[in-house]
């Protein structure tokens, strides 16, 4: 980042006003856009001053243009207040991000795209929880229920495809990774940028993935959302980066390397003796964790009697325990990620590949039992063999609780 000393005068917080600390920083990274960024700013300025209720700055973010858009940004912060600019030698709104928010001195530090898509009406809902410190970040989101977007049915497509390969691969809990509509705490935030390796448009999965597998907050805010027709963002290259960044991002998962160390948050309290909340950590989580699985188990142990009895009605035991053994292990499986070992950072796709070799272990355990049952005892009834796959798959629930929370649900290490 330059360092010259225009850039630093650029950078200084107005001292005349010591009352006036900044509690919000906007970046809006720019590459070229000489005729764009002069709307853009006069527009967020006049909204910030007539709606924002906390101080704020703007800080625009050039990213090495080679027209006259540093020009017109130092123009605009002589004309207008709050207003600074940073250049960047390198291209990157990942890198110019980075920078810029790992420099701040603001409590909250956020961005958004210079041709203004998302309606400014979402900000204030983007920025509060974090000033609250309700949460950690917050994001605009074009697919979140509520949202209005306006835009080509391929980019819809190619949105939707990439957010759903982002929660098959990684289990995310976001609904839209690439809008350009994000912000921080920046106490939260700067382990996280420390972490960060994209200088250009994977930077923002990356920090959010970063951020849900340490635990932070993620708020969305649904927000409305015009495409702009003159994007000159370059699809295929953009997607092959962000497939490979998803393949780096696992490898860190898998590692441990993307664990890093974040502010804790306090645990939260009961308003109310009604309420039933799951322990975060310690004896307390082991607690919930074998109560719910025990539900979960004795549930689906009886869903799986009652579907093998009936199924006995028409085919041999082999069949009949497949079957209802599948159907059960899914349900099962589903059941242990969203309620028995939730906070699990573990990918829906990666927890029922794990449950499946389980499955194929538990058939083998079971059917065994049976077909050993109806050899040693050839006239006994359907209730009888019943009875013994119970008792099989009864057995077969202990050792599967403790390999899925061992080892398919196996959670960060705590920071």
């Amino acid at each position: 980042m330059s360092a010259d000393p225009e850039t630093s005068a650029e950078r200084a917080v107005d001292e005349s006003r010591p009352d006036r600390a900044t509690a919000v920083e906007i970046v809006v990274p720019v590459y070229n856009e000489e005729r764009a960024l002069p709307g853009c700013i006069r527009t967020l300025h006049a909204w910030l001053r007539d709606e924002l209720p906390f101080p704020w700055r703007i800080t625009i973010a050039d990213n090495a243009s080679v027209d006259r858009t540093l020009a017109v940004a130092r123009e605009l912060a002589d004309e207008l207040p709050q207003v600074t600019v940073v250049h960047l030698d390198r291209k990157g709104r990942g890198l110019a991000l980075r920078e810029v928010w790992g420099a701040s001195d603001a409590d909250v530090v956020a961005y958004m795209d210079v041709d203004l898509s998302t309606g400014l009406d979402g900000l204030l809902p983007l920025l509060a929880p974090l000033v609250s410190g309700h949460s950690d970040l917050a994001i605009g989101s074009r697919l979140a229920p509520g949202a209005r977007t306006v835009r080509g049915p391929r980019r819809e497509l190619i949105s939707r495809c990439y957010n759903a390969l982002i929660r098959l691969t990684h289990g995310a809990r976001f609904s839209d990774a690439q809008c350009g509509f994000k912000a921080a705490r920046t106490e939260a935030l700067r382990p996280l940028l420390a972490k960060t390796r994209d200088d250009a448009w994977f930077f923002d999965t990356e920090l959010l993935l970063l951020a849900e597998f340490n635990g932070l907050r993620i708020h969305e805010v649904p927000v409305d959302w015009v495409e702009d027709v003159d994007t000159r963002v370059d699809v295929v290259r953009t997607a092959t980066d962000d497939l490979l960044g998803l393949w780096r991002m696992r490898r860190l998962k898998v590692s441990g390397q993307a664990t890093v160390s974040v502010p804790a948050r306090p645990a939260p309290v009961a308003q109310h003796p009604e309420a039933v909340l799951a322990p975060a950590s310690g004896r307390g989580r082991l607690t919930w964790e074998i109560g719910c699985f025990v539900a979960v188990g004795a549930a689906s142990t009886v869903g799986q009697a009652v579907l093998y009895w009936l199924l006995r009605m028409w085919w041999p035991p082999a069949g009949a325990t497949f079957v209802s053994l599948a159907l059960l292990t899914v349900l099962n499986t589903e059941a242990s990620r969203r309620l028995t070992f939730r906070g699990s950072a573990t990918p829906p796709g990666r927890a029922h590949v794990g449950a499946g070799v389980l499955f194929a272990v538990a058939y083998l355990v079971t059917s065994g039992a049976v077909l050993a049952f109806r050899h040693l005892a050839p006239g006994a009834t359907v209730a009888a063999e019943t009875a013994v796959l119970i008792a099989a798959s009864s057995l077969v629930t202990v050792a599967r609780f403790v390999v899925l929370r061992s080892v398919i649900f196996r959670r960060p290490a705590t920071r």
